[in-house]
């Protein structure tokens, strides 16, 4: 059985200090014009994992919402819409 490639990475929207998206792809110059053409306001765009399967991406990016509603009374970033991504 073949392994799954390890080609997708978490990555975070910045205004400012202020983390306004998390994501996942396996295409960040791609995902950061998509972003960008949708509107939507940022200064920064960082990786937050290593390469890792899609389904492993998907699940640290729940993981990295989970703490950011901890830690900001229950809220998503400005522009996620639902509970994991």
């Amino acid at each position: 059985m073949a392994s799954k490639p390890r080609d997708t990475v978490t990555y975070e929207l910045r205004q400012g200090r202020e983390v306004v998206y998390r994501g996942t792809t396996n295409d960040l110059e791609r995902r950061e014009r998509e972003h960008r053409d949708a509107g939507k306001q940022f200064t920064s765009m960082t990786p937050t994992s290593r390469r890792m399967t899609s389904e492993g991406a998907k699940k640290k990016e729940a993981q990295q919402l989970d703490t950011y509603r901890r830690n900001h009374g229950g809220k998503n970033p400005k522009y996620n819409k639902d509970s994991d991504g």
